[in-house]
């Protein structure tokens, strides 16, 4: 293999790299939104659970039907 078909390869492969690098730092920041997001599910679920289990009663939405 001459010089010149080695350095094409490397920088074929250098591409391939950066193209992964790429995608990959797409994919982390993706997830990262979607995890703050699902903490601060979690967070007001918690609060939830919490004023429920120390009896405050439900809103207007929560109400169970009068037939209950």
């Amino acid at each position: 293999m001459c010089d010149r078909e080695s350095l094409q390869n490397l920088e074929s492969r250098i591409a391939f790299q950066e193209a992964a690098i790429d995608q990959l730092s797409d994919t982390v920041a993706r997830q990262e939104l979607e995890l703050d997001k699902l903490s601060r599910m979690i967070h007001h679920l918690t609060q939830r659970i919490k004023e429920l289990s120390e009896g405050q009663p439900l809103s207007d939405n929560n109400q169970p039907p009068p037939h209950y």
